[in-house]
């Protein structure tokens, strides 16, 4: 009588096994691959996108550090097809620029865009515009500048409690003292920075007449709308803030050309 040998599967088995594994591996080593691309593109875009902002301020007459460009958003490639981004966060420093003549200086300038637009072709020749539907920026302005726009010797800004701080020396009456007070700190109408010095005083004042109409002339005299320099981006200041490192500057705009080089 014939006896039944159990089959062998052990074998088969193993092989299947393997053939997983090895599908497995191909599979990580193809999205570690993927990975890899879609970080050396985000590279390629974001040192593009810098050259191009930094082209840009220097039309504008201005200067500052390289920008720092970071491109959000993953995964980066399937942007890319899309070409339609979902924020690029650009931080400028030492911005500095003229007004009158004079340097203002922003040590710090963080600007966010919002929903950019960038055909894969702009990405691939350099060439085109990258436009963003909104673009936010949040800047400081050094008190040291503000001051120089003011044009009075010795005057010193800073902040207290929330509010801009004034110091200076003044000679009231044959009397060397120190002018001291606050200002309102407004945004005017035409993108202006309106200070208005309404509370000035001096320790050791005259109680005379003529020594309160110089304390208040002299807060008109600094009670002035100071220009500030061309932002990039297109931005328009919406709200100032004193803050201790400088005068906090917040801008917006719409539909915004980053890069407009052709």
């Amino acid at each position: 009588m014939a006896q039944d040998y159990p089959v062998n599967e052990a074998r088969p088995r193993r092989r299947g096994r393997k053939l997983l594994i090895g599908l497995f591996v191909l599979l990580l080593l193809l999205a570690g691959l993927l990975v890899v691309a879609d970080r050396v593109a985000v590279g390629v875009a974001e040192r593009m996108i810098g050259d191009r902002v930094r082209q840009e301020i220097a039309k504008q007459g201005a200067q500052s550090a390289a920008p720092e460009v970071e491109v959000g958003g993953t995964p980066f490639l399937t942007q890319v097809l899309d070409g339609r981004y979902e924020r690029i966060t650009i931080n400028l420093r030492d911005v500095q620029a003229s007004v009158e003549g004079d340097a203002v200086r922003l040590p710090v300038l963080d600007v966010t865009a919002r929903n950019v637009r960038a055909s894969l072709d702009t990405l691939r020749t350099g060439q085109g515009d990258v436009v963003a539907d909104t673009v936010n920026g949040a800047g400081t302005i050094s008190y040291e500048s503000l001051a120089a726009l003011l044009n009075r010797p010795g005057l010193t800004l800073g902040e207290q409690n929330g509010k801009l701080t004034v110091k200076a020396p003044a000679d009231i009456l044959g009397q060397k003292l120190t002018i001291s007070g606050t200002a309102d700190v407004t945004v005017a109408d035409n993108g202006t920075v309106a200070l208005r010095f309404n509370d000035l005083d001096a320790a050791g004042l005259p109680n005379l007449p003529l020594a309160r109409a110089f304390l208040s002339n002299y807060a008109k005299s600094i009670s002035i709308d100071v220009p500030l320099p061309e932002l990039p981006f297109q931005l328009a200041v919406r709200e100032v803030r004193p803050l201790p490192e400088g005068l906090a500057v917040t801008a917006d705009a719409k539909n915004v050309p980053i890069n407009s080089v052709n």
